[in-house]
């Protein structure tokens, strides 16, 4: 497969709609965020190209949807082994696309798009349904779960690839069609992973992707009256649009949305290994997984060790040229959002706090090709209120804030007090409070001693602003069906 970040001359995408790749009349600047020039152009696609690829999703319903679990498991599996045979390439394309280092697309990115496809293709062959007799009524109930038609897929740019296949892999595994919209910014490891499709198995129109915007592409995809259900990983303000605009066909919904993620830390810490994945956890990423870990808050009588020793670990963090192996961090998505990030940092110094290093503080020694790309170190800060918008909004970048707390219960508050409940972490070796923490913090996820340890069985999602349903092996199941219960009278 021909490797996009060897590429000289820019970069043309096609749409892939019913088994072809089609071109389009208008195209998209997409950027290189380690340079700052643009490499690829994106199709500008509006209602009419979303129009073909649902009439192309929508044709091949019925086949892929006759097929047994068996017959779409195997198909896929060759995607897996298709993605696997092809890590490199898709790793150094992912890099140059989104920013992130190559060695975290090639051990993150890439091998957990392949497990995606593998993890739904095994999932689906082991799930029950429900079955009840009344005896008294001589009835046998049952239930069956059936396909529900063409999905909506919109995915983001922070893990492009890795985030696209947890939506395709459950809706095709279950039956349906796809017609998926990555983001603008990051559309080339899609747009590659087509060309893998035919020699996969992949019957034309069962998977179809649709390059553009939001406000043209994704309007006019969840808006759309033939495409029943839509599955959505973005921003808060962008899910609101889409409930609004989705509404009038009462499509089913699941919106993964952003976090204000809190770590909480108790004095009996295990202080080296919290120290230690709470870097990783504030940091990986450029800080962009929505996970990733923006207020720490730390037990009085250790919080002065405590900082030392994370602001000492956060400058060994090192951000710099994604093909350099020893870099942890590559560039930010865009110039606008390295702005952005930027910003909450001036905010928090006009508010009184503390940056102990990182943006403005430490000096980033940047390879010369590099000298225009979107780069920001590891940022750590201190001494900010809990109603500053820098603790209570997403940065979604190398960024976090750590505070002090004196009581159990003061941590708890202040780890709700915010309006998201994605992720939390609570660093304690006291089983009790352990438990105690996990059930009174509002967030989908809590990690207790750890960080971004996942099961795929297990549901993923968040609470208040950050999201509506669960996703994972049994949870995605679900939502990409409909259940139906069956009385038979004997």
């Amino acid at each position: 497969m021909p490797n996009p970040s060897e590429q000289s001359s820019c970069l043309v995408l096609e749409n892939f709609i019913g088994g072809k790749f089609v071109p389009c009349r208008t195209h998209i600047d997409s950027y290189d965020p380690s340079v700052g020039e643009v490499y690829c152009r994106v199709p500008d696609s509006g209602a009419p190209e979303v129009e073909a690829a649902v009439a192309a999703a929508k044709e091949a319903f019925p086949g892929w949807s006759a097929r047994s679990p068996e017959q779409r498991a195997q198909v896929l599996n060759k995607l897996a082994d298709l993605l696997d045979a092809n890590v490199e390439e898709f790793a150094q394309a992912e890099s140059r696309d989104q920013g992130k280092t190559v060695t975290f697309a090639r051990t993150v990115d890439i091998p957990r798009s392949a497990y995606n496809f593998r993890f739904f293709a095994s999932s689906l062959l082991h799930h029950t349904n429900d079955c009840s007799q009344t005896d008294h009524m001589g009835c046998l109930h049952y239930t069956i779960r059936c396909p529900v038609g063409v999905a909506g897929l919109i995915s983001p740019w922070n893990l492009p690839l890795y985030l696209l296949t947890w939506k395709i892999a459950p809706a095709i595994a279950a039956g349906n069609t796809v017609v998926a919209k990555p983001s603008e910014m990051t559309s080339v490891t899609a747009w590659m992973m087509c060309k893998l499709m035919q020699q996969a198995g992949v019957p034309p129109g069962v998977v179809n992707i649709v390059f553009g915007t939001g406000s043209k592409a994704g309007d006019a995809l969840v808006g759309h009256p033939d495409v029943p259900l839509v599955s959505f990983t973005g921003s808060t303000a962008t899910a609101q649009c889409i409930t609004e605009r989705s509404a009038p066909y009462c499509k089913k919904l699941s919106l993964e949305l952003g976090g204000k993620n809190p770590a909480i830390i108790f004095a009996d810490a295990d202080l080296d290994r919290c120290i230690e994945t709470t870097v990783r956890s504030s940091f990986s990423n450029q800080g962009e997984i929505c996970l990733c870990t923006s207020r720490i808050y730390v037990e009085g009588s250790i919080y002065s060790e405590f900082l030392e020793r994370f602001v000492a670990a956060a400058k060994k963090w090192k951000t710099g040229a994604p093909s350099d192996p020893g870099n942890d961090n590559g560039a930010l998505i865009s110039k606008e959002h390295l702005e952005k990030v930027r910003s909450f940092v001036a905010l928090a110094k006009s508010e009184g706090g503390t940056v102990h290093c990182g943006e403005g503080v430490d000096q980033l020694h940047l390879p010369e090709r590099n000298t225009k790309g979107y780069f920001m170190p590891a940022t750590v800060i201190s001494g900010i209120s809990d109603s500053s918008s820098v603790m209570q909004e997403e940065i979604f970048g190398p960024v976090t804030c750590v505070s002090p707390f004196d009581s159990e219960e003061e941590a708890v508050s202040k780890g709700n007090g915010v309006r998201y409940g994605l992720a939390a972490t609570v660093w304690s070796q006291d089983v009790g409070k352990v438990h105690r923490m996990a059930r009174k913090i509002q967030a989908g996820l809590v990690w207790t001693n750890c960080w971004l340890v996942r099961d795929l069985n297990l549901p993923f999602g968040g609470m208040k602003n950050s999201g509506v349903g669960r996703e994972g092996g049994k949870d995605s199941y679900h939502f990409f069906t409909e259940v139906k219960t069956v009385t038979v009278k004997h």
